[in-house]
């Protein structure tokens, strides 16, 4: 996906070039009269003609990466499903005996198996339709069955996984407690079958809400509250949603995030944030506080290539906890102070948050961009004023050395090729070269070329343990995708964003104080949910409200996205507590409390983000 990508926006770009110099009016008369050449005029339309005709060479690179994309999405879920790695709201789960906590593992295998089989199912009638009535591709003339080949190979290859899993359940748990469980899920899926007229609102957030609670994957819970209530309510053809599973991620621009997550992954492995911490400690390691300093300011340089939250904690806290730990700081401290800064990563651009936003808000996802960047910068300030403030009332100075013009010159030089990172994709969004897919797709091959052939510490073994662990995370957020836009799907029809937009302004019609309701409701969901499941379940929710009391859409996408930002820290699901609490080996409680002071700084930049828009949109 990453060498296709790349080579259509070079090919494209070569072209263009090209053109416009053949075209140019400059270009002819120099030619034609500063050297005298005869017939300049003729030549040039031959070689723009020609141009022309190999302008085609690269239709097809667009319609291959993306049903790649979707290949490598379903193909790596199965490998998520065995890991349990997909995204779980277990706030609840944790706290149940081992016992009860088996018994619902029986219970969520046995809810993925009826899902995945009703997809595996739907898909090869799906399948055999196409056969039946053969269409072909617009670009690469395949018949259409091929890329929907995947459907019942994914789900297969998934059902295959949870029956796997639920042997080994079987085994834990012994057959009384099995039947058990599988009683309670028999129990929990049949009465849908059953049910006429059924209120297909409380149908779908019920199972939904009870899904999450019981710790199934919050994808498959969306998946499954959607499938339930379409099977109760009748709201849409079961077949629908096979078709939607494959339709819903057919897209260029969701795209982007495999490759920046690709991009994060390759350079962090090879040796690139290293690199950038060494000159933020040349810039910042004198002051007091210098090193935790140093981490806030390579978190938010390391935003500019990584746009994960988690990926930027793990990539700079692995280097800069046991430093600031080596020079005097407190663990705690040094494990908060960089699971802050890392929620800075999906604020600077580029973010995989404004990239789900975007799609899901059909918004520019390039404005978007824009718009994060005075946030991030002033977030990351804030936090460097808390940093110093507590180093200095503990007395944690600098590390005492001479830094001179010579030694930070020779820092940045080591780090230069990490620092052209964002002036790549950036300047190649910008500066009107790339789309935002294509500048991601570019960063990581950009990646993959420093790590492999400069700084030569991404071996053949690293490089394909990070191609398994982009393909592995970024699948769990585009399944997570497909799923929300099924679930989406339903409560447009039955018009629920509406009808909660209406019920909120039957309350109040005053926007300052809706504006803190939807605040305050976003704070509370990041505590439990990960940001990006929460984006594409709240944004069509919240989204037409916002529209309603005059909101611009790219300011309601930054406000949403720091809100989800500062779940990063907020327990009982702070991904970035867990992340650092790893680390650090050190309790989350102990970390979480540590944090307190950055989260009340957090919250105040929220506050002046939102209610001053222009910090976000003036750049736009």
């Amino acid at each position: 996906m990453i060498f296709v990508i790349t080579y259509q926006t070079f090919f494209r770009y070569f072209v263009s070039s090209s053109m416009e110099f053949l075209s140019s009016r400059t270009v002819l008369d120099f030619f034609g009269s500063a050297l005298g050449f005869s017939g300049v005029n003729d030549l040039f339309v031959s070689w723009r003609e020609r141009l022309s005709n190999i302008v085609g060479y690269a239709v097809w690179t667009e319609e291959a990466a993306r049903y790649v994309f979707i290949w490598t999405t379903y193909l790596a879920i199965p490998l998520a499903i065995k890991r349990r790695a997909n995204i779980r709201v277990d706030a609840l789960f944790v706290k149940f005996s081992e016992r009860v906590q088996n018994l619902l593992w029986v219970f969520i295998d046995l809810l993925l198996l009826f899902f995945t089989f009703t997809i595996f199912y739907k898909g090869i009638e799906f399948v055999n339709m196409q056969r039946q009535f053969p269409q072909v591709t617009a670009a690469l003339r395949l018949p259409y069955y091929i890329p929907y080949l995947i459907l019942p190979l994914g789900f297969g290859l998934m059902l295959i996984r949870t029956c796997e899993s639920l042997y080994g359940q079987f085994k834990r748990t012994g057959i009384k407690d099995f039947c058990i469980g599988a009683f309670i899920a028999v129990l929990f899926a049949v009465p849908p079958f059953f049910a006429e007229d059924a209120n297909a609102i409380l149908l779908l957030f019920g199972y939904f809400i009870l899904l999450l609670m019981f710790g199934v994957p919050v994808a498959f819970g969306l998946g499954l509250s959607a499938l339930l209530t379409v099977i109760a309510a009748g709201t849409l053809p079961v077949d629908y949603i096979a078709g939607v599973a494959f339709t819903s991620i057919d897209s260029f621009p969701i795209m982007a995030i495999p490759f920046f997550i690709a991009a994060g992954i390759f350079m962090g492995a090879g040796g690139l944030s290293e690199r950038l911490l060494n000159l933020a400690d040349e810039l910042l390691g004198g002051l007091v506080g210098g090193m935790a300093l140093a981490s806030i300011a390579t978190c938010m340089f390391f935003a500019a290539i990584s746009g994960s939250g988690p990926a930027t904690v793990a990539a700079i806290g692995a280097i800069t906890v046991p430093a600031m730990v080596a020079r005097g700081y407190d663990k705690m401290f040094a494990a908060a102070t960089v699971a802050a800064a890392g929620a800075i990563g999906v604020m600077i651009p580029p973010s995989n948050p404004f990239v789900v936003y975007g799609v899901t808000a059909q918004a520019s996802i390039g404005d978007l961009f824009l718009a994060g960047i005075v946030p991030g910068i002033l977030t990351g300030g804030v936090l460097m004023i808390v940093t110093y403030y507590i180093s200095r009332k503990h007395n944690w100075k600098g590390e005492n050395r001479k830094r001179t013009f010579a030694s930070v010159s020779k820092a940045f030089w080591n780090a230069k090729w990490a620092v052209l990172v964002p002036v790549i994709v950036l300047g190649g969004i910008y500066g009107g070269l790339m789309t935002p897919t294509e500048a991601a797709a570019v960063a990581a091959l950009y990646g993959l070329i420093v790590g492999v052939f400069v700084y030569k510490e991404l071996n053949w073994r690293k490089l394909y343990e990070s191609c398994v662990e982009s393909a592995n995370m970024s699948s769990v957020i585009i399944m997570l995708m497909a799923m929300a836009t099924i679930f989406g799907n339903v409560m447009t029809l039955e018009q629920i964003p509406q009808q909660i937009a209406q019920v909120i302004l039957n309350v109040t019609n005053n926007p300052v104080v809706i504006i803190l309701l939807i605040n305050i409701l976003l704070l509370w969901i990041g505590t439990f949910m990960e940001a990006l499941a929460a984006i594409v379940i709240l944004t069509p929710i919240l989204l037409p409200l916002a529209l309603q009391i005059g909101m611009n859409p790219i300011h309601f996408g930054v406000i949403i996205v720091v809100n989800l930002a500062i779940g990063f820290i907020t327990p009982p699901v702070g991904v970035n507590l867990f992340v650092a609490s790893g680390i650090a080996d050190a309790k989350i409680q102990s970390i979480a409390k540590a944090s307190i002071p950055f989260l009340l700084a957090m919250l105040a930049v929220l506050m002046v983000i939102t209610y001053i828009p222009q910090l976000s949109l003036f750049l736009l």
